[in-house]
């Protein structure tokens, strides 16, 4: 459960919305027509329907929109929606709303997190229950994040653009606290034991995991240890390719550890 957590730096999300929000208009802004209606990584999905998603799930945040995703089945179901709404406007639509709504978006998170309403958990589908200032702050800076890093630059065979610590430390904290309600909606084996992740690098850090969900290390001792580049979760953590084609490394228990790592999918 994300309570089990370390709370969510919230201004630091601040600051890391605006810093991917301004890197997705500056990758964006240098597209041909042809990189525009070229296909992204995202199976279906043109590079024009991942930057319409973009600016859609922004938007959501602050409109009716939002419902829709708070008591949806199933998140991927819920985003073709928007995107197919989408398809027929033009790029300098698509582009004002990303910006318009990336912008209106940094401002709700700056506000709510001066309220106690950051601290109120809202449904998301079945990414479960979390703190609002986590889900919008979280939410779309692991969004822009991934899509512009994993899906669209390369497939259009472009440098991948550089992160930093900070903005992969929002990144993590929202991967770590959708994973952390996804295994205790569906528990692994055995995980009463406990796997510990280590991602290294920047932002990293280490997680203990267990049939609850995630929690800090804590005393007492874990059956398994995975360790990874933290530049790589957002990949195989959202099985993008697969965890056993990356550099991770397990110790320990390693059944345990592949029925656990099996299991990582954030969405």
């Amino acid at each position: 459960m994300t309570d089990r957590l370390p709370a969510a730096d919230l201004p630091n999300m601040v600051a890391s919305l605006r810093a991917e929000r301004a890197e997705m208009l500056d990758f964006t802004s240098g597209l041909t027509d042809g990189d525009w209606s070229a296909p992204s990584a995202a199976a279906g999905w043109r590079i024009a329907d991942v930057v319409a998603h973009i600016g859609a799930t922004a938007r959501s945040f602050y409109t009716p929109a939002g419902l829709r995703t708070i008591f949806a089945a199933g998140l991927e179901q819920v985003n073709e929606g928007p995107v197919g709404r989408r398809r027929g406007w033009s790029r300098s639509d698509v582009m004002a709303e990303c910006q318009r709504a990336g912008r209106r978006a940094i401002t709700l998170l700056g506000v709510v997190r001066r309220t106690p309403a950051a601290r109120v958990r809202v449904p998301l589908a079945e990414l479960g229950r979390h703190p609002l200032g986590l889900v919008i702050g979280g939410a779309l800076v692991f969004d822009h994040h991934t899509h512009l890093r994993h899906d669209m630059a390369p497939a259009l065979g472009r440098p991948v653009p550089p992160t930093d610590a900070d903005r992969m430390r929002a990144v993590l904290t929202w991967m770590i606290a959708v994973l952390s309600n996804q295994v205790a909606q569906a528990p692994v084996a055995g995980l009463d034991a406990r796997v510990a992740l280590t991602l290294t690098g920047p932002g990293g850090g280490t997680w203990w995991f267990d049939e609850a969900g995630g929690l800090a290390p804590a005393g007492g001792a874990v059956a398994a240890h995975v360790t990874a580049p933290a530049l790589t979760f957002p990949d195989w953590g959202t099985q993008r390719s697969s965890w056993r084609d990356r550099d991770v490394m397990i110790t320990g228990d390693t059944d345990l550890a592949a029925r656990f790592l099996d299991a990582v999918n954030v969405i």
